[in-house]
């Protein structure tokens, strides 16, 4: 008989937030499988359990190579608690391959549900809550970072993303870039805890104030495209907004897929404006 892979969600800060059931799981296991022994260390004091199994580290460094280790475990009959040092393991941390090896050879995987970053910022943020999209980390180069918002610029669902505080700034202003400075949106810092801050704004004066610094584990939240149609423009205008652009220093592939962005419409519409322009004026 296999075993069974139990992910488990753990407090995103409140140490108070941990679910009842994470106790008994920890005293449970067979192997426990911690994205940072240390942390772990300190909720099982905090909580006042102690593990009963094995414990492992299983972190983005070496989660390829400890996914077959775990899945053989399990393959054997162990009892395989995944834990991440904050919110559900997977959800931009540590766990899908190892989720997707279990389901490949038909183990069972099963939750211990917990506190989420995710849904806690969602909830206070004070945007539309009934339809959103989460989009975990963006790229760090600036480059990337913009094409991946301009991917997501129409869309009218509430976005919700994560970021490191050292790229706040930066990341706030590309968002009022795309986005529009006057998109709504939240910043929520340090999540049910001692220090918990939710700063709500347009984009533009969120980029402003995070431009003096901020600290601690970062959810932002932004409003999504309005409901309105695309904007009605018209060939010449198209053209005029990626000449501004190309002027401005943008190159021009990524100035047609800006303004597109901006209109709502797709990219080859403004490509084909800007080409039938070149030729009426050649």
């Amino acid at each position: 008989m296999t075993g069974t892979l139990v992910l488990a969600g753990t407090p995103i800060g409140d140490v108070a937030d941990a679910p009842p059931r994470l106790s008994k799981e920890l005293a449970r296991a067979d192997v426990i499988a911690a994205e940072d022994t240390r942390r772990l260390r300190r909720l099982t004091q905090a909580l006042g359990v102690t593990p009963g199994g094995r414990v492992v580290s299983y972190f983005e460094g070496n989660e390829s190579a400890r996914t077959p280790e775990l899945v053989e475990e399990l393959r054997g009959g162990a009892r395989v608690l995944l834990v991440t040092d904050a919110g559900m393991p997977s959800v931009s941390d540590p766990g899908y391959r190892l989720v997707a090896a279990a389901v490949e050879h038909g183990i069972l995987v099963t939750a211990v549900p917990g506190p989420s970053a995710v849904l806690t910022a969602l909830a206070l943020s004070g945007l539309p809550v009934d339809r959103f999209c989460f989009e975990g980390f963006l790229p760090r180069k600036a480059g990337e970072r913009l094409s991946r918002l301009r991917e997501v610029a129409g869309e009218r669902r509430t976005l919700v993303y994560f970021e490191a505080p050292h790229r706040l700034d930066d990341t706030l202003a590309a968002m009022a870039e795309v986005f529009g400075a006057d998109r709504r949106a939240a910043v929520c810092r340090e999540l049910t805890k001692t220090y918990e801050e939710v700063r709500r704004g347009p984009l533009a004066y969120l980029a402003a104030w995070a431009a003096e610094g901020v600290r601690g584990e970062i959810t932002v939240v932004v409003e999504g495209a309005p409901e309105s149609g695309p904007e009605e423009l018209d060939a010449g205008e198209l053209v005029r907004r990626v000449r501004v652009r190309e002027e401005a220093g943008e190159p021009r592939k990524e100035a047609i897929a800006s303004v597109a962005a901006e209109a709502g419409i797709p990219k080859r519409v403004v490509f084909d404006a800007v080409v039938a322009a070149k030729r009426t004026a050649g």
